[in-house]
């Protein structure tokens, strides 16, 4: 019999079950440390996922076993953790909508670390709960760099599309990815929720023009040795990206992790576990929080991105 305890989170019962099992082999991070990370992270992470309609990784193995994706919301779902029932055009399993679970409390979070939900995902857009259509609220370049490139060389592509972004009056923000590249976010206000996707797409064409020998904005994975692949295409509205502070599958627990600009300019190994993410957070707050802040979020229009 799994051993299995009850807790109260918040006010909410919950049952959690094999705590000691080892999730993360190589340095034997156990289920009970990932709830333990996702507990004391969650007054900076919560707010990254308020409103966001929510897809998971689970590894219920541990990261070296098999893994799945989940978006909708999985068989047990408590009644007091919020869903919302969206549209699903083109899903590749037939189904017309999904109910997908939106991270509202730390109840929530926990109830999803007990089941082995090691990754959190999540669009550019919320649905707010007094409204039903979908916001457009951020922007995001993915920078994946193709080896023998790395961080060092993101770092140096992420500068140069910070200057770009300020320039257009966005306020953008850095983030590792927790694996092998990094994030470049802005907060912005849209009427039309493709115009992100074109706008940065013409910002990765412009770096890629400006520096072919560092740059590729095309899709194309025979390009990308050497260069960082400025993905504009997480933009579209179908498409998700891992929330800061998330932890990662890799052999350590890695985590999606803010970072100044003045750490992105440093060209520094951009690392960071778990424990190390919780120690910044206590030092330096959520490096992170531009993007939530109402003041910072700039109109980008379809113009902006048919500019020479």
């Amino acid at each position: 019999m799994a051993e299995r305890v009850t807790v109260e989170v918040d006010g909410r019962q919950l049952t959690l079950s094999n705590l000691d099992k080892v999730l993360y082999p190589a340095t034997g991070f156990t289920k009970g440390e990932v709830i333990d990370y996702y507990t004391r992270i969650a007054p900076v992470l919560l707010p990254h996922l308020a409103d966001r309609p929510l897809t998971v990784k689970r590894y219920p193995n541990g990261v070296d076993g098999p893994f799945f994706f989940e978006k909708n919301a999985a068989r047990g779902t408590p009644p007091w953790v919020r869903t919302v029932t969206l549209p699903v055009p083109g899903s590749t399993k037939n189904r017309e909508t999904i109910d997908y679970v939106v991270v509202e409390e730390l109840a929530t979070l926990v109830w999803l670390a007990n089941l082995a939900a090691l990754e959190l995902h999540v669009p550019q857009w919320r649905v707010p709960r007094r409204s039903r259509k979908p916001r457009t609220d951020l922007i995001v370049f993915d920078l994946d760099p193709g080896a023998p490139a790395g961080i060092t060389e993101c770092c140096q592509v992420a500068l140069e599309l910070r200057e770009l972004l300020t320039a257009d009056g966005l306020t953008p923000a850095a983030k590792t990815s927790g694996s092998k590249g990094m994030q470049v976010s802005a907060p912005v206000s849209v009427d039309d929720p493709e115009t992100p996707s074109r706008y940065a797409k013409a910002l990765a064409e412009r770096l890629e023009t400006q520096h072919p020998e560092l740059i590729v904005s095309r899709m194309s994975k025979s390009l990308r040795p050497g260069k960082i692949f400025v993905d504009w295409s997480q933009n579209n509205p179908a498409k998700t990206t891992v929330a800061p502070y998330s932890l990662r599958a890799r052999a350590e627990p890695t985590v999606s992790t803010p970072v100044s600009w003045d750490e992105v300019a440093s060209g520094d190994t951009l690392r960071f576990t778990a424990p190390e993410v919780l120690d910044r957070v206590g030092e330096y707050g959520d490096l992170f929080a531009v993007v939530l802040d109402e003041g910072a979020r700039a109109r980008i229009t379809p113009s902006m991105a048919t500019r020479e």
